[in-house]
């Protein structure tokens, strides 16, 4: 089955996702579409990179993602269609969406879209300025369908030429290791990291040692603990904080049964920086 999926910050108090689910179902009726998220927050590029990051890996080979979140309304970027290294496809406009899947993952082939919205959809109107239901989802749901093949979209470009996004470096020294917050949950409040787990190792920590924690917002410290490193929400107490592992193997902060963002007021972006340093063993609740 061919699957299309959705990203947008458009939410669901309208129609507009649901324009486009019918205009991918007018184009290729037997495709599958699928939402990624629709609660990116508005503009919010940087969130819209991490989420595809955060979800095309687990996809199957073949699966075709529309992803809109452009504070031009399409006016100014380029649409672009890039095939990942594990071929998949996003069809995007190239303002930076493609940020953490060229970084993490790599492309393979980048082209610019050259069909316009009149071209690709004078049967139904003449909007100019919805494109994510009138050029990216016809173009999506016409590759995924196989009605269009990538080769057929536009010229190619090179990953090289995209636009990206800046990306906080990680950097481990001899008793410490330095990252940032790449995204917050926006239902339980973890904070997630752009540390792997690996750079614990290098420090030689373990599950169940102590950490040390601290968030700087523009060089201005914002939170300060020691926590323990763990697997599992249930290996602390509620109303404690840990270090945890996160889906993508990189180091997440929380509360259990608490939100730590919303209690402590972290937000994301390379200028919100997170060190983390071996500590003394110490009792905790419940320990």
């Amino acid at each position: 089955m061919a699957h299309l999926v959705l990203q947008t910050d458009f939410g669901l108090m309208d129609g507009s996702v649901s324009a486009m689910y019918g205009i991918a179902y007018s184009v290729a009726p037997s495709v599958a579409v699928h939402d990624l998220t629709h609660n990116i927050p508005p503009y919010d590029i940087f969130a819209a990179s991490y989420r595809l990051y955060q979800t095309v890996r687990f996809w199957p080979a073949g699966t075709v993602f529309v992803s809109v979140v452009d504070p031009g309304v399409s006016n100014d970027s380029q649409p672009i269609a890039v095939e990942t290294m594990d071929h998949k496809f996003i069809i995007t406009p190239d303002n930076g969406t493609i940020t953490h899947l060229a970084h993490h993952q790599g492309l393979r082939a980048v082209r610019m879209i050259n069909t316009s919205p009149r071209e690709a959809l004078d049967a139904f109107n003449e909007e100019h300025t919805f494109r994510g239901r009138d050029l990216y989802t016809y173009i999506g749901a016409m590759l995924a369908s196989n009605q269009m093949a990538f080769d057929d979209v536009g010229p190619l470009t090179t990953p090289d030429e995209l636009v990206q996004l800046a990306l906080a470096p990680v950097k481990t020294e001899a008793n410490s290791v330095t990252g940032a917050v790449d995204i917050t949950d926006p239902r339980f409040g973890s904070v997630w990291t752009n540390i792997p787990v690996t750079a614990l190792d290098k420090l030689g920590l373990h599950t169940g040692d102590s950490v040390n924690v601290s968030i700087y917002f523009h060089d201005s410290l914002r939170y300060q603990n020691t926590m323990r490193f763990t697997r599992s929400f249930s290996s602390v107490v509620v109303g404690e904080p840990l270090v945890y592992v996160n889906s993508l193997l990189n180091l997440g902060i929380a509360i259990n049964q608490a939100s730590f963002a919303h209690l402590y007021h972290i937000h994301a972006g390379i200028d919100w920086v997170v060190t983390m340093t071996p500590s003394q063993p110490q009792a905790f609740p419940g320990v």
